[in-house]
């Protein structure tokens, strides 16, 4: 088995060993690594890259030995995808300077082929038999949004998601039949289904459900591991493809980060909850690596509240500090994506929180998934109005209930999750007593000029145009429209090499609150978008900390914070740099990796 998880506070890559019980740790990057893999071969695998995401795969025997190039003749570029054959052939998808996705063919070890370019942004997701197909997934909604591309380049398939969402999770292990495993988007449903050369695509109706999913084959090639995403929480399925029966798993209550079938009818999965981190599990009793530290226990009252709105109820998942007493202050964790959601899951933010005294509220506002095709789709109010709408309408509601203090309400999100915080601050100035925004967008149409090329096209199915088509719709839901009207103090941390929210937009909003006399704090990294370091997590837990807790619960106050350096607990304005990225949490994560090195290597083309 091969998984990330901490090493001294940063992501690196491990490797387990079931028949001895001896786990090693394969990397030791200064910035931390996130991709890797394992081959048919136990070779381990891994993408070293540098601060702006840009590197090359390497490998190494499973129980060590000398570094080696994935391939040879290779130019650096992004990570889009790695897939290992049978018969070691090595298939590389990397991003190039223009955006576009290059396909690259060779034995392991050896030199490289180009075997074809792609527009736009591509994930590879698969090798087939013999390695003489290749699939490649694009935009689930999009025309090509799953691409069949011979080893000598020729097309043998464009399957288009405009009619509802396609995502390809894979070849068929185990035969010589080139049959391609799908999750379709049906009406109000997901399904999963097939596609083999010749036939297109055959859909199992038989496997609806009514929210996300996302699945995997079964090593014997007759079965499909489904793990769905409800409301919140995670589901396990078995789908046996000959026998047409859906077989639900046992798993705990909680949510499910990963999950993989294993010879023998058993299954491994990471699952965690709101009060436990992540912990890896088999469905067979088989005993596996611990991948978190342990912690003390974790406070807080865990709840679900539903909140009436105008295209269907909110959900919010709600923690209250333990021993009564009065509404404490509450602060909204807003998720990004948008495609995505907030779950019963450990989060390192809410548990800081909590053991502060503070209630942390976790919104699934319209646009999240696991609720939905429409939920997914609804927003009637227009592109990060509508998310704004369901916040106010979750705060009245919690204050309504007695919940929370009607008087120290903050927020605090990331990337989308941080433009939600801007744009919250300006259009509902009233409601919000402080926000902290980490890496968000600030200037609609600016950061879509200055973004990559994944999230333009993401911004023009949002808005329904690029800036100069739809110039209204970008300008109304922009931040910089909306900050003559902020009132609340804003912490805003950016960082400099951030390519999916460029840190050019983020100064100008810095300078348009300077204009309008806007009292705000900032911080900036010299990292990018994403990150594998904890130090940096921590300095951003810390400062934001800080300064809730200074403004939510006002000067003289005990502090309950962690103690940290007087270079993140000073309240004035300025820049702190570090050397890494940041985020929001000190969460220990790990993604367990299938047998076969396929369809585990997704850059999402979203922010958060």
């Amino acid at each position: 088995m091969v998984f990330t998880a901490d090493a001294g506070g940063r992501c690196e890559i491990f490797a387990w060993d079931a028949d001895t019980g001896r786990t090693r740790q394969v990397t030791d990057r200064p910035d931390g690594t996130l991709h890797g893999a394992i081959d048919s071969d136990a070779y381990v695998w891994w993408f070293d890259e540098d601060a702006d995401g840009v590197g090359r795969w390497w490998h190494q025997p499973f129980d060590g030995g000398p570094r080696k190039p994935g391939l040879t003749g290779l130019p650096p570029g992004t990570p889009r995808g790695l897939a290992v054959g049978e018969d070691a052939t090595v298939a590389v998808a990397l991003g190039d300077t223009t955006g576009d996705t290059a396909l690259y063919l060779g034995t392991r070890g050896g030199r490289a082929r180009l075997v074809t370019r792609l527009p736009g942004h591509l994930t590879l997701s698969g090798i087939g038999p013999g390695s003489r197909l290749l699939a490649l997934g694009a935009a689930a909604g999009s025309a090509q949004a799953v691409t069949l591309v011979g080893s000598d380049g020729q097309r043998h398939g464009v399957l288009s998601g405009q009619s509802g969402n396609l995502w390809c999770r894979g070849f068929r292990p185990g035969t010589d039949d080139e049959e391609v495993l799908l999750v379709q988007e049906a009406g109000d449903q997901y399904r999963l289904a097939t596609w083999r050369p010749g036939h297109g695509i055959a859909p199992h109706p038989w496997t609806a459900f009514d929210t996300e999913i996302t699945a995997g084959w079964y090593p014997d090639g007759r079965s499909v591991l489904v793990r769905q995403d409800r409301h919140g929480r995670s589901s396990l399925y078995r789908a046996r493809l000959d026998t047409r029966v859906l077989e639900p798993l046992p798993v705990p209550p909680g949510s499910l980060l990963d999950a993989a079938a294993r010879s023998g009818d058993d299954v491994h999965y990471l699952w965690t909850s709101t009060t436990c981190p992540p912990r890896l599990h088999s469905t067979a009793g088989t005993p596996l690596p611990r991948v978190s530290a342990p912690l003390p226990r974790v406070p807080g009252e865990q709840r679900d509240v539903w909140t009436p709105g105008p295209e269907g109820a909110v959900h919010t998942l709600l923690t209250l500090p333990e021993g009564g007493g009065a509404p404490p202050p509450v602060v909204f964790l807003v998720h990004g994506g948008p495609a995505d959601h907030d779950r019963d899951a450990y989060d390192g933010v809410v548990h800081s929180l909590v053991a502060s005294g503070f209630a942390a509220a976790r919104v699934n506002y319209r646009g999240s998934t696991g609720y939905g095709p429409r939920w997914r789709a609804a927003s009637a109010a227009g592109v990060g109005l509508s998310q704004v709408q369901d916040l106010a309408a979750v705060r009245a509601d919690l204050i309504a209930r007695g919940l929370v203090s009607p008087t120290a309400t903050g927020l605090w999100g990331t990337s989308w999750g941080g433009y939600l915080v801007l744009l919250a601050l300006g259009t509902t100035p009233g409601l919000w007593q402080a926000g902290v925004a980490v890496k968000p967008v600030a200037d609609c149409a600016a950061a879509y000029r200055t973004t990559t090329p994944a999230l333009r096209a993401l911004d023009e199915r949002l808005f329904g145009g690029t800036p100069d088509e739809v110039p209204l719709r970008y300008a109304r839901s922009s931040p910089l429209t909306h900050v003559g009207e902020v009132r609340a103090p804003v912490l805003l941390v950016a960082a400099t090499r951030d390519a999916k929210c460029p840190p050019g937009q983020v100064q100008s909003y810095l300078d348009a609150l300077d204009a309008a006399g806007a009292r705000h704090e900032y911080l900036w990294l010299d990292t990018g978008h994403d990150g594998y370091r904890g130090s940096d997590h921590v300095a951003v837990l810390r400062r934001a900390m800080v300064f809730l807790d200074r403004e939510l619960r006002g000067p003289g106050r005990t502090r309950t914070t962690p103690s940290t350096s007087p270079s993140t607990r000073r309240g004035a304005s300025g820049p702190v740099r570090t050397a890494a990225p940041a985020g929001t949490g000190t969460t220990q994560q790990a993604q367990e990796r299938t047998h076969h090195a396929e369809g585990h290597h997704q850059q999402r083309p979203a922010r958060g």
